[in-house]
């Protein structure tokens, strides 16, 4: 096949994980046409992550994927359970409700849990995003890019036919896992504990109902045949994936793991000396039946090079503990993506692109802390953590030139969300609303573009937002609480801070960008400076 030899994009994505469709996705449903390559052949074969929480849920939700996404859950679903033992047939040493732990009250997020493999989910995201436009090449590969002040030029290659062929992009988002071989070839390190355990992942058939003794759970950390052992059932009843780790430096491999030793190991985790195991490969048709995982943590010292953006594991990596890894990397690509599309667009200055790091770089520093802890707890058997779990997915705080202070900085990185205060920075609240009878979220009206927020008595807010979004070239949404939606539960003025005739500025993300208490003399130069201020406006972009 004979490739043209150069192509054009706005944005280049690189890696096909969930974070880099994510990214693509969001693009698209920006009015920004991304290609996104990506070298496997497809979408993950394997389950990586088996739970998505309630932030990323909303993000999706809002992206028309909640109803696909419900009618894929996973067997986990109804096995909320993790349990910590010496072996599966072993006493106990800690038992408790996951779910019930980490499930969001209605008052707090219109979503649950998102009971669903990665490998399920990649495949849903591919197909949205390919409907939304966006160019998705699998089989092909990044084999080498130049970053320069006016674009990345990578050259790419299609596995398939060996022919290679060059891209020229405005920006390149790097998704490409936690190789980070992009961010490595520009020289830029990471921080953090580094590699933590190097683990031999195998499948396996097998009765364990004697052990289970009627137990049902989606994770069970054990101490054989080595402490940091994991056992999880998989989508076919009685096959079960086990994580067990090994030690490099004592000069052990996954060559070591032969499948008789693979069933021995299995047997000391089980506590069943004669039980019948058969080693089964992770994807029908794979000849290699155990593969390697790093589990380790780091953040990258920086998430922007120029024109190119580092998302997902590309920019950081956490323990598989409190299920933060993907998740944070879709957060990464919901926070980059309006931004992305703001410049290409015309409607922001470059400036706006630097608070993606200042934004989401201290969040997964925070992240790494809780999952580090929660790690240790859970090998322990103690659960404790710095941060509620509800706290750290819907609390967590930004501070950047894309968040306009109305005060001092509250103190710490995160907020309980449970008690709202609607602070720039933070999660707009979710506040049930209803409209003609249909009950909605405050988080449904705000995505895709900016929103404005105004009370009962602010009726001058609708006047201001046309004349300052008119004024700054910007889409800007305007809702009445109080006129056109029904606040019934009497809790949006509180959960956002301000008075009746107040307003919040809500950004595409979902973020609270400026509110004003009250209103003030001049409401709309006032948004329109706002706006300009958020968007990082200079000179060339005067109206």
């Amino acid at each position: 096949m004979t490739e043209p030899d150069h192509h054009r994009t706005a944005v280049l994505v690189v890696g096909g994980g969930i974070a880099g469709l994510s990214a693509a996705l969001f693009l698209a449903r920006q009015g920004v046409r991304p290609i996104l390559v990506e070298r496997h052949p497809s979408t993950a074969l394997l389950p990586q992550a088996r739970a998505f929480n309630p932030r990323s849920m909303e993000i999706y939700r809002a992206f028309g994927l909640a109803e696909a996404i419900g009618g894929r859950t996973s067997i986990l679903t109804d096995l909320p359970e993790m349990i910590g033992a010496d072996t599966l047939a072993g006493q106990e040493r800690f038992r408790f409700d996951l779910l019930a732990q980490v499930r969001p009250p209605a008052t707090l997020s219109p979503t649950d849990w998102g009971m669903i493999d990665q490998d399920e989910l990649e495949r849903l995201v591919r197909g949205a995003t390919e409907r939304s436009g966006a160019d998705v090449r699998f089989g092909t590969e990044l084999v080498s890019f130049v970053s320069a002040d006016d674009g990345v030029t990578a050259t790419v290659r299609d596995l398939a036919s060996g022919g290679e062929y060059r891209i020229h992009a405005d920006y390149l988002v790097a998704a490409d896992g936690n190789r980070a071989g992009i961010r490595t070839r520009l020289g830029i390190g990471a921080d953090g504990p580094g590699v933590l355990l190097h683990v031999a992942n195998y499948v396996f058939d097998a009765d364990l109902g004697a052990a289970l003794r009627g137990r049902r759970f989606l994770l069970a950390y054990l101490d054989q045949p080595r402490a940091g052992t994991t056992l999880s059932p998989l989508r076919e009843f009685g096959r079960w994936a086990l994580a067990v780790p090994y030690r490099p430096e004592a000069g052990e491999s996954l060559d070591d793991f032969s499948e008789r030793r693979c069933a021995e190991l299995a047997r000391l985790a089980v506590g069943d000396p004669g039980l019948d195991i058969t080693l089964v490969p992770p994807v029908p048709g794979w000849t290699r039946k155990v593969t390697g995982t790093r589990i380790g943590g780091w953040v990258a010292h920086r998430y922007r090079a120029g024109r190119v953006f580092f998302v997902g594991d590309a920019a950081h990596v956490v323990p598989p503990s409190g299920s933060y890894g993907a998740n944070t990397g879709i957060a990464d690509a919901h926070n980059l993506a309006w931004k992305l599309a703001a410049v290409v667009r015309g409607q922001a200055g470059d400036a706006l692109l630097d608070s993606y790091e200042d934004e989401r770089r201290p969040v997964a520093q925070v992240t790494l802390e809780q999952a580090m802890r929660l790690l240790h707890g859970r090998h322990e058997g103690t659960g404790a953590t710095a941060v509620d779990d509800l706290t750290m997915i819907f609390g967590y705080r930004y501070d950047s030139a894309a968040v306009l202070a109305d005060g001092p900085a509250p103190d710490g990185p995160v907020e309980d969300p449970r008690k709202p205060s609607g602070h720039p920075g933070l999660r707009a609240p979710h506040v049930w609303l209803d409209r003609a009878g249909t009950r909605l979220s405050t988080l449904d009206l705000c995505h895709d573009a900016f929103t404005l927020l105004v009370g009962p008595d602010g009726a001058e807010w609708t006047t201001a937002a046309r004349t300052a979004a008119g004024s700054c070239g910007v889409d800007l949404r305007t809702h009445h609480i109080g006129v056109e939606l029904t606040d019934f539960e009497d809790r949006w003025l509180a959960a956002y801070g301000v008075t009746r005739t107040g307003a919040t500025l809500v950004r595409p993300d979902g973020f609270v960008a400026w509110r004003a208490g009250d209103l003030p003399r001049h409401p709309a130069q006032e948004l329109r400076q706002a706006l300009r201020r958020l968007l990082a406006r200079d000179a060339r972009h005067q109206p």
